[in-house]
Order: C-alpha cells, then sequence, then structure tokens
C-alpha cells in the first residue's frame, strides 16, 4: 500500500499563511517522478495548484504564482507547499498528489483550507 498523509491545513485569515506538508510512505514500487498538490473548491472541478519533479522543476499555477512555494525531499518522500498571502478564493481541500516514472499515480484524502476572517 501507498499512503499519502497531508497535515497543515485549518482555518486563516485573508494575508495569512500555511505550510502544507504531505508525508509518503508503504510499499513504492518505482522512482517518483512528480509530486504535488492539487485543489478542489466546492462545486469545482480539482485544479493544480503546484507540482514538483525529480530534478527539482516546479510548475505553478497561475492563479498562485507569486504566493505559493512548493518543495520536496525525496529521502523523506515528503514535499510542503508553502501558501503566503492567502485569499478567500483560496479556500479548498488541498489534495497530495505522487506520480511514479512507471506511470502509478496517488493521492492523499486531502486537507481542508479555510481563508476568511
Amino acid at each position: 500500500q501507498v499512503q499519502l498523509v497531508e497535515s497543515g491545513g485549518g482555518l486563516v485569515q485573508p494575508g495569512g499563511s500555511l505550510r502544507l506538508a504531505c508525508a509518503a510512505s508503504g510499499s513504492i514500487f518505482g522512482d517518483i517522478y512528480v509530486m504535488g498538490w492539487y485543489r478542489q473548491a466546492p462545486g469545482k472541478q480539482r485544479e493544480l495548484v503546484a507540482t514538483i519533479r525529480s530534478g527539482g522543476f516546479t510548475n505553478i499555477a497561475d492563479s498562485v504564482k507569486g504566493r505559493v512555494t512548493i518543495s520536496r525531499d525525496d529521502a523523506e518522500m515528503t514535499t510542503w507547499l508553502q501558501m503566503n498571502s492567502l485569499k478567500p478564493e483560496d479556500t479548498a481541500a488541498y489534495y497530495c498528489n505522487l506520480v511514479l516514472r512507471n506511470g502509478g499515480t496517488y493521492w492523499g484524502k486531502g486537507t481542508l483550507v479555510t481563508v476568511s476572517s
């Protein structure tokens, strides 16, 4: 089994910051290609927030560019999402994602981020 466990979500005021963490564990067969974060707001499709590949290449969604930083520790199989200057529209369930080079894809259960005064 492969498990992704997110943490760090919660309630934050507009303009505040949060750092989400995702730790992978279990029987992972194959090299980890991409780790990243997606989010899904009520009534909307799940959308990309940020991803980071093995070599450090990052892909950041335009909606959060400049406010979000993604990092990764291969040895710990952990990825972090630092979010600053949060806006109410950032409110969503944030899901950790892991993609292996062999195509295997795994998702966490999500952590809720609520941005409200």
